[in-house]
């Protein structure tokens, strides 16, 4: 934005005066935010930095002790330099204890030798001050008119990175909170050399405030997000102080201070950062409203509210053909993390599965919410996988799909194609899902069947930990049809029959954990040490557990036909446990 000392050099009416840099040529570089002619010495304290001073020395200390202090009180304040026109005080030249000590405070010290006027020198720096300062609004204008185009435009992520790194003439990257890069643009450079290792280099760069420089990296950075709730970080990377930027329409330049950016770059990322935030929210309420009309339809498929033949043309209306089309239900869910099965975790002593896991103590808002970024999320894999179907979140627990291909033949391909879009959008999520699908269909009618069928697979297989296939009823094998057959009053029968005793002995002493002590057991396929050290049992203790165990359920643990019971049944109480019967 400002001119830099040398700049000013070069201008014709100081060239005129003959200038020559006698010390701290290396602050050449420095901006000029205004020049002030003097000639008085205690000039410091109506300055605020930035200064470029001009004087003929005339009225200054004559001596070395006060020249001294004279120089060190415009370093102080911070000025850019120190004109001194020679010929009315000084003649041969500045004295050397001036030049000495501007040169040990780096204030760059110029003499012009010949007479010059100083307002001619004043009146081109100062025109060249508003000349930037114009060209400076000029180039905010056309910030605020590019980011306000492309919020109407409801532009994409990677196109607004791609204008703000255009505009700056210098690398941008959006990056979550997870540090990974959602989009970027290298304005010219390797993307290797800017990528590689990307996690921990950003780690690194943590600057105070919303929207700060942070100096040791080099990097401009704001923070991404609305409505109170952040979702991740846009980061401009500056150059080197001085060496300005090329291109940029305009927008572009050198820094406005010693290693920091001009403000306009502050700008530049603020603005695309809100245009970011607000095409997310429109994003997230358009499909929040289009997702609730594929819930009501979802929903209506599921109880008969409505006619078949009403959902299937409100769909045709919403871009979604389910007629003539090949459709298959899908269940996409949360996995359960708390089985002895999923990750063999033990919750106090022996504290293995969701027998002894910890409830939840998410809020019935969290869950909504996680529910609804899973349901965008796999919206986003749909249309990423080109895809064509209804999705919304099915009840509390899953998110469902209707798919509908061309035949039975494209199942397959297409439900592959949707779980490796799932995976590549959630990569950096913590938890991971569930893809379940049903038999397909070839109507609108049998769509239900489908989608129920779906639904109980994943719920079945939510213990599942194999995450590379989307799961089909014979995947769940003897968990899904214990699943099923939940609610039947028979298979309650079978495990009280088989564990009642256990669970009366547990209701009666909890802390003891009998039945981790018997999944473990079960679990490892009675391999005693495997289960025992499952459990942080020694041996002694897990034997005589176990032989307790068998004295409560009166039964031989070495026998492979009761122990196939037990396992039968502790599976089935799992099931009976996880939903109550309706």
């Amino acid at each position: 934005m400002f001119p830099t000392v040398r700049e000013v050099l070069a201008l014709d009416p100081v060239r005129n005066g003959g200038p020559r840099v006698v010390a701290a040529e290396e602050g050449l570089d420095r901006p000029v935010r205004w020049v002030h002619v003097t000639e008085v010495p205690d000039i410091a304290s109506l300055l605020r930095g930035g200064e470029l001073v001009l004087t003929t020395g005339i009225g200054l200390p004559g001596d070395d002790a006060g020249v001294r202090a004279f120089i060190a009180d415009l370093a102080e304040v911070g000025v850019s330099g120190l004109v001194v026109e020679l010929g009315r005080r000084y003649h041969g030249g500045v004295p050397k204890v001036m030049s000495a000590a501007a040169h040990r405070r780096g204030l760059p010290l110029v003499e012009l030798r010949r007479e010059t006027p100083f307002v001619l020198i004043t009146e081109a720096v100062h025109a060249l001050i508003v000349d930037a300062q114009l060209a400076e609004l000029r180039a905010t204008e056309e910030i605020h008119q590019r980011f306000t185009e492309l919020s109407v435009e409801g532009a994409e992520a990677t196109e607004v990175v791609r204008q703000a790194a255009e505009l700056a003439g210098a690398p941008v990257v959006l990056e979550n909170l997870s540090r990974r890069v959602l989009a970027y643009h290298t304005a010219g450079e390797n993307p290797r050399l800017l990528l590689d290792g990307w996690e921990q280099h950003s780690r690194r760069i943590q600057p105070t405030g919303r929207t700060a420089y942070h100096a040791d990296t080099g990097w401009l950075v704001t923070m991404v997000g609305a409505r109170g709730q952040d979702w991740g970080r846009l980061l401009l990377r500056c150059p080197a102080a001085g060496s300005g930027v090329s291109g940029g329409s305009g927008v572009s330049g050198g820094l406005s201070g010693p290693g920091g950016p001009p403000l306009r770059w502050s700008i530049l990322l603020e603005r695309a950062a809100s245009t970011l935030a607000l095409g997310r929210l429109i994003r997230r309420d358009a499909e929040g409203l289009e997702r609730q009309i594929h819930r009501t339809l979802l929903t209506a498929l599921l109880d008969g509210s409505q006619p078949v033949d009403e959902v299937a043309m409100r769909a045709r209306a919403l871009g979604v053909g389910l007629d003539r089309r090949h459709l298959v239900g899908v269940a996409v869910r949360f996995r359960d993390a708390g089985s002895g099965a999923e990750s063999g975790s033990v919750n106090g002593v022996g504290g293995v599965g969701p027998a002894a896991a910890v409830p939840s103590v998410d809020s019935a808002e969290t869950v909504q919410a996680r529910l609804r970024d899973l349901a965008e999320t796999v919206g986003l894999a749909l249309r990423e996988a080109g895809l064509t179907g209804l999705a919304s979140p099915l009840d509390e627990h899953a998110v469902g799909v209707l798919l509908a291909v061309r035949d039975a033949t494209a199942a397959d391909p297409a439900l592959n194609g949707l779980l490796a879009a799932l995976h590549r959008l959630r990569r950096s999520e913590p938890v991971p899902v569930v893809v379940a699908a049903g038999s397909g269909v070839d109507g609108v009618r049998e769509a239900r069947r489908s989608l129920v069928e779906a639904r109980q697979v994943a719920e079945a297989g939510r213990r599942d930990r194999r995450s590379d296939q989307v799961l089909r009823l014979p995947d769940v094998g003897l968990a899904g049809l214990l699943h099923l057959l939940r609610e039947e009053p028979r298979l309650q029968v079978f495990v009280e029959r088989e564990l009642g005793a256990l669970l009366a002995y547990e209701a009666r002493h909890p802390r003891q954990r009998m039945l981790a002590t018997l999944r473990a057991y079960l679990e490892h396929g009675r391999n005693k040490s495997a289960a025992a050290a499952a459990v942080h049992l020694s041996r002694p203790a897990f034997y005589e557990r176990l032989t307790r165990l068998g004295q409560i359920l009166g039964v031989d643990l070495d026998s492979v036909q009761a122990c196939l019971s037990l396992h039968v049944a502790v599976l089935a109480l799992d099931e009976v446990r996880a939903r109550p019967p309706a």
